[in-house]
Parts: C-alpha cells; sequence; structure tokens
C-alpha cells in the first residue's frame, strides 16, 4: 500500500498560482503512475492530471491544459501540480491518487489509493 498526503492548497486571488504538493509513503514510490482529481461543491469528482511512473507521459483534462503542470521526483516520492492562471472555476478539493497499474487514465475507478484532499479556493 501507499499512502498519500496533499499540502498546498489555499486561498488565492483569480490569476494567480499554486503549487499542490503530494508525498507519499510506504511501498515504492515508483511502482505506481500518479494523477491529480478534484471535486467541486455539488459535483462528480473529476480528472485533472496524470503522470507515468517515469515523468515521460503526461495526460491532462482539457479544462487546464496550458494552465496546469504535473511532476514528479521519485527520489523526494513526491507528486506535484503545478497551477497558474487560475479561476473561480478551479475551485475545488484536490486529491492525489496512485495507480498501481501503470496507467495515465481520466477515470477515478482506475485508481488504487487516495489522499485525504486539499481545498483550492480561487476569489474573483
Amino acid at each position: 500500500q501507499v499512502q498519500l498526503v496533499e499540502s498546498g492548497g489555499g486561498l488565492v486571488q483569480a490569476g494567480g498560482s499554486l503549487r499542490l504538493s503530494c508525498a507519499a509513503s510506504g511501498r515504492t514510490f515508483n511502482s505506481y503512475s500518479m494523477g491529480w482529481f478534484r471535486q467541486a461543491p455539488g459535483k462528480e469528482r473529476e480528472f485533472v492530471a496524470a503522470i507515468s511512473v517515469s515523468g515521460g507521459r503526461r495526460n491532462y483534462a482539457d479544462s487546464v491544459k496550458g494552465r496546469f503542470t504535473i511532476s514528479r521526483d521519485n527520489a523526494k516520492n513526491t507528486v506535484y501540480l503545478q497551477m497558474n492562471s487560475l479561476n473561480a472555476e478551479d475551485t475545488a478539493v484536490y486529491y492525489c491518487t496512485a495507480d498501481s497499474r501503470l496507467r495515465i487514465g481520466t477515470s477515478a475507478r482506475a485508481y488504487d489509493y487516495w489522499g485525504q484532499g486539499t481545498q483550492v479556493t480561487v476569489s474573483s
């Protein structure tokens, strides 16, 4: 198993930036592809981004392409989500997730482990 702990959320003005971090512990970090999802109030959880073990493959939701960047540091057992040009529609709880089958899919059901989430609020 792997335990995931997100950090870096907070309140930011529209147009601003935040960087989320997700620290993994437990089983070897490079046994998992990693992803980020988000859930806004009253909405379903939605895919944001995913990254392969090596970092060579990445997948993004259309709504964040060009604004968000996912990356990972396998030496630090950490995955990041750099978020730029934030707008009110990005307000949500952001969840880090891990897939032991090494995919970078968009379905939440494909992921095995989840963090507790970190709140991101963008004020307009």
